[in-house]
This record gives structure tokens, sequence and C-alpha cells, in this order.
């Protein structure tokens, strides 16, 4: 098995094109092919902040629920997007009012397509991916090893959010410890969510959120080569949204 797995897209639709077609896919007739059998994957946060996340959904859709050649792990923008197609009280804030935005522009007959897709895209998503054929393991904020197999509420929070400690930092972000300097295991554990300028290799972990929406690069690792590809953003760069 091959695989290519994409970081964090939060709307950002043609850098999302753009990596793809750099990873060696094509539309073939509308399906997407690849000369070596390869399969895509996304790591979460596929919508919020950037300018098409509305697109996205349906890409997404496309390749992981129609044309099942696609993994997708959900990310806390993608939990927080859930909730509010669920009809919860959710704040309009750190990103998804763009998505509503985007959502409330369309006619009442592609809210609901798209309400749909989303909503079936999330349901039939696991919290985290388990490829065993590569060893490794995907999902969204990271996994301890002795969380992976366990699905309780502390570990949903943990993959979503990270290891977070309760407190926050004064633009409101959490406070988060680096899970993966102490992480041992022997599966790659893949992951996004925290910005970095540089893809983060820590023992057998790699952050690939790569910040497109703050301006820097997407990017994707591919399996089992460990190979990274990037594309750079379209979007202004946001210095400070980096760690």
């Amino acid at each position: 098995m091959k695989l290519d797995i994409i970081g964090d897209v939060h709307g950002c639709y043609e850098e999302l094109l753009l990596l793809i077609n750099q990873l060696g896919y094509q539309f073939v007739d509308g399906i997407l092919m690849h000369p070596n059998n390869r399969k895509l994957a996304f790591v979460g946060d596929l919508t919020d902040r950037g300018p098409n996340s509305l697109k996205v959904i349906e890409l997404a859709y496309q390749l992981v629920i129609e044309q099942q050649l696609a993994y997708y792990v959900p990310g806390n923008h993608c939990n927080k997007l859930y909730r509010y197609f669920l009809g919860n009280n959710i704040k309009l804030q750190h990103g998804i009012e763009t998505t509503v935005e985007e959502y409330k522009q369309c006619p009442i007959e592609k809210q609901k397509i798209i309400k749909q897709k989303w909503m079936t895209l999330y349901e039939q998503s696991s919290l985290y991916e388990i490829i065993t054929e590569l060893n490794l393991v995907i999902a969204h904020a990271g996994i301890k090893e002795s969380y992976i197999g366990s699905y309780s509420n502390k570990v949903k929070t943990f993959v979503l959010y990270g290891d977070i400690t309760g407190e926050t930092l004064p633009d409101g972000r959490p406070v988060r410890r680096d899970w993966a300097s102490s992480y041992h295991g022997e599966r790659w554990i893949v992951y996004g969510h925290t910005p970095v300028l540089e893809p983060r290799f820590v023992n057998h972990t790699v952050n690939i959120d790569t910040g497109c929406v703050f301006g820097n690069k997407l990017t994707a690792i591919s399996f089992p080569e460990q190979r990274i590809t990037s594309v750079p953003s379209k979007q202004p760069f946001i210095k400070e949204k980096f760690q």
C-alpha cells in the first residue's frame, strides 16, 4: 500500500488541487487516478478560515465517500462544523464563521446538499485511522501510544485538541504539552493541528500542518517513502500563527 497524507487544508481549495496534482494524481472521467495506485488521506480540519471550504467539503466527499479513494479523519474544526449542522449553539469564531458565511450565501437546495455531504463524511469517519500495512496512525492532533485502540471521551479530546492543560495563552489558544517528545512507539503517528513552518519530525511522529491558511504552504507526507511534498500558499503570511 502507498499513501499520501495531506495536512490541514482549512478551505485552501486551490492549493489542495495543486498538491494533489504535484503528487501525481489526475482526474480521469471524474475519477481520481494515480499511475502507481496510491491513495490519499486527510488529517482533518478541511474547513474554516480559508476561502473555499465548501469546495473542499465536496471534493473530500467525492474522494472518501463516493469513490472510496481516500481516508479522512476529523479535526476539531470538523467536529465544530458537525455540531453547527446538528443545530447546537456554536460560537461563530476561530474560523467557523467563514464557512458559515459561505454556506449562508448558497441557495437553499445547495445548502441541503452541503449539509448532507458533511454529515455523512463526518459520521462515517473514524476518530483516527490505523493503517496496519504501513505501521502508522493518522490522528488530527496526535495520539498517545497507550490510547491507540481506545475511543473514550478522553481519547477523543486528545485526538481533536492535543494534549491540552486546561490553560490558555493570551490570544486565547489552549496551552498544549509536547506529547510527541515522549512518544516512543514503533508505529508512525501522522498528525497536524498545530501550524509549523516545516514538517516536524520527533521520534516516530510527524506534524504536517504547515499552515497553508496562514500563508506558508500545504504539505503531504508519502508512505512508505516518508517523502515530503509541498505547494506554496496563496494566502497572506501571518508570522505569529507559527510555533
